[in-house]
């Protein structure tokens, strides 16, 4: 008696380029010859630009073939196609290093998540300027780098960044509340792999204590805002926003808590999104597929 069919090892393609007929063709033809079954497929055309881009989860029958036979079949399409790509196994966590501060209510929730299985990251590192979470990293079993920045050290202090990163096969950067400004050179190295997060009431509240300015100007909604570094602060790509409401009877303690949670859950969902490869920078934007 037949029990349906048998899938294989999971990969997880995506593309983009200048849009023409037979994309989509090409894609599925690829994926037949080389034993492939679609589980999951997405694709937005951005007209004003003229661009195509694509994410295609999918599994292969044939026990033989390999993430390498993969790629190589897939080079022809996309030379023809000018196309830009990436493949990946679907269950390789995306080792992730997380630099935080004196802030450490995204850190925990991220080390949480991934600890439950909630986020596909292995979190090889925790980099700090301050030691305050020292005692969190060694309760999950992380390595924690205390890495003092000056003006005068902080040249020194991302050259030690870079070492970690390179060391350690580091895919992804997470700034969760990390309240240091990046240099433009490193902005750059870490082009599209490399999210921060940051409450959603700048450019109008800047500073220490903007839950306390936004409070004295009566704002009626708290959010929060992630997005791709670059050497432009906090103007990178937009990954994921959210907002929740508030009332005149709240006081800016309340604002700040309701703040901590939208941050936690808008930069999990945008770490969750990259690891999963459904994020795709297009110029100054980003197209996800949810």
């Amino acid at each position: 008696m037949s029990l349906g069919p048998t899938t294989g090892r999971e990969f997880v393609l995506t593309l983009s380029c200048p849009d023409r007929s037979g994309l989509v063709h090409a894609v599925t033809g690829f994926l037949v010859r080389h034993s492939g079954n679609i589980q999951e497929s997405q694709q937005f055309d951005d007209r004003l630009k003229d661009r195509f881009f694509m994410r295609v989860h999918f599994d292969v029958t044939d026990p033989a073939m390999t993430l390498e036979d993969l790629k190589s079949g897939f080079a022809p399409v996309a030379e023809a196609y000018r196309i830009s790509w990436q493949l990946y196994e679907a269950s390789t966590p995306t080792r992730t290093l997380i630099m935080v501060s004196k802030f450490g209510h995204c850190l925990n929730d991220l080390l949480f998540r991934c600890r439950t299985g909630a986020l596909n990251i292995e979190v090889p590192a925790i980099v700090s300027n301050h030691r305050d979470f020292e005692p969190l990293a060694e309760s999950y079993g992380i390595p924690f780098h205390h890495v003092p920045v000056t003006r005068e050290t902080k040249p020194d202090a991302e050259a030690r960044l870079l070492e970690l990163v390179d060391e350690l096969d580091i895919d992804l950067v997470v700034l969760a509340r990390y309240m240091q400004i990046l240099s433009n050179d490193l902005c750059k190295q870490l082009e599209g792999r490399a999210i921060n997060i940051h409450h959603s009431f700048l450019p109008s509240f800047k500073g220490a204590r903007p839950y306390v300015q936004a409070h004295e100007r009566g704002v009626k909604l708290v959010g929060a805002t992630a997005h791709y570094v670059t050497p432009d602060l906090d103007e990178g790509p937009i990954i994921e926003q959210d907002v929740v409401r508030v009332s005149h009877s709240q006081g800016p303690d309340s604002l700040v808590a309701l703040g901590r949670d939208v941050e936690a859950q808008v930069l999990a969902r945008a770490v969750e999104w990259h690891s999963q490869s459904r994020i795709m920078v297009n110029d100054n934007r980003t197209v996800v597929f949810r």
